[in-house]
């Protein structure tokens, strides 16, 4: 037998390993780490979405469902978008229930493309996008954002990119792990020059319930997307239903017919009892939702206001619940100064270079996680601070006297 590598895919054994994961992985084996890492709310479920869920299990709703979800389920995803967003969908056909919003990535790309198509991503991006695209066949377009207008997709950026072999752009906003919220008059403006092109659109609203100073805009709303739009959103974050694996899409026919078949061939469906939540969250919940953003928005005021009195410049986040400050003044790299953060004051952050290029020189926070928590972080992160000045004063001295 040939070595093990032989039989591999050399499209897989070339992927990178995400960025994210080695951090999770370090902070793991440190004890009393107070983690900035993870992008899941420190929120448990709702527990009248437990209770579906258990409900559901108890009468006996262990089966297969149709592949693209409980017809239900899709019923009040339709209702949801249409509700909070004015995107209408029909649940028979244009919605489709997945294992989590990944899955409904993945799903679209592997429907779109053909080898060699282009997909633009703009970065800071999350670091599973341009793999997908990479496994489907196609070939991600990094498109780099500016920390001087706060990390904002311009069109001339799009104009910039695009070429004969472009298909599509992915958007996320709120952005992973910038926090770059587009609102309706900057999506208007990416939209002339997406609809020039003949561009489709990905649209990763998976944030869309954690805006903080705007109403949130769905990029399918804006006049004359609907048609070029593939929406993708979930139950993970809004919810806090991270490990419930559950999210969906939302697309012209045309599309959706081709991903249902995708699903017949792969996962089938997703969890039949875990949908029963789901019914729950969208009917039953959204006081919690609110609940819990107004405590993001609180955390996100306080950690924005901390690390710049450190000297970290860092710009408010419109949503989600990260923020991406510069470390930049410390003239260590992105990695180099969340490895030495974490082994000196055992607080974890992510590089930003795990996200693209582009991310290089920052850090991605989270603050899902409670206002005591952060505070503490803080207060290990102005140590941390505070001994880079002292080796730095130390350094310039003894230079000064040899």
């Amino acid at each position: 037998m040939q070595e093990p590598q032989h039989y591999l895919s050399q499209m897989v054994q070339e992927l990178k390993p995400s960025g994210i994961r080695r951090f999770f992985d370090l902070a793991a084996s440190i004890k009393g780490v107070i983690s900035l890492g993870v992008g899941e709310p420190d929120f448990i479920t709702p527990w009248s979405i437990r209770e579906a869920a258990i409900l559901s299990l108890e009468e006996g709703y262990t089966s297969y469902t149709a592949n693209p979800g409980l017809l239900e389920l899709r019923e009040e995803i339709s209702f949801y978008l249409n509700r909070r967003f004015g995107v209408k969908y029909n649940p028979v056909d244009q919605v489709i229930v997945t294992a989590g919003a990944s899955q409904a990535i993945d799903l679209t790309f592997r429907a779109i493309l053909n080898p060699g198509d282009e997909v633009l991503i703009i970065e800071p991006a999350f670091v599973s996008y341009a793999p997908l695209v990479t496994l489907a066949g196609g070939k991600p377009i990094p498109v780099s954002t500016h920390p001087s207008n706060g990390f904002k997709l311009t069109p001339e950026q799009i104009e910039n990119a695009v070429t004969s072999r472009t298909k599509a752009i992915l958007l996320c906003s709120p952005n992973n792990p910038t926090g770059t919220y587009l609102n309706k008059e900057e999506l208007t403006k990416l939209a002339a020059v997406i609809q020039k092109h003949d561009l489709l659109v990905v649209s990763d609203e998976i944030y869309a319930e954690l805006t903080y100073d705007e109403e949130y805009t769905s990029f399918a709303s804006i006049e004359g997307m609907y048609e070029r739009t593939i929406l993708i959103n979930g139950f993970s974050k809004g919810f806090a239903m991270t490990g419930w694996r559950l999210g969906f899409l939302a697309a012209p026919t045309p599309f959706t017919e081709q991903m249902v078949k995708i699903l017949q061939y792969t996962t089938m469906c997703a969890p039949h009892m875990l949908q029963h939540g789901a019914i729950e969250a969208l009917r039953n919940t959204y006081h919690e939702v609110e609940s819990m953003r107004r405590s993001y928005r609180r955390r996100r005021n306080y950690i924005v206001q901390s690390l710049n009195n450190l000297g970290l410049d860092c710009h408010t986040p419109g949503g989600a619940f990260y923020v991406f400050p510069s470390i930049k003044s410390t003239g260590m790299t992105s990695e180099q100064f969340a490895e030495e953060l974490l082994l000196a004051e055992k607080v974890a952050v992510v590089p930003g270079s795990a996200f693209g290029e582009s991310g290089e020189g920052y850090v991605r926070c989270s603050y899902a996680t409670s206002l005591e928590q952060l505070q503490e972080a803080v207060k290990r992160i102005e140590k941390f601070m505070n001994s880079l000045k002292l080796k730095e004063t130390q350094a310039e001295e003894q230079y000064t006297n040899n």
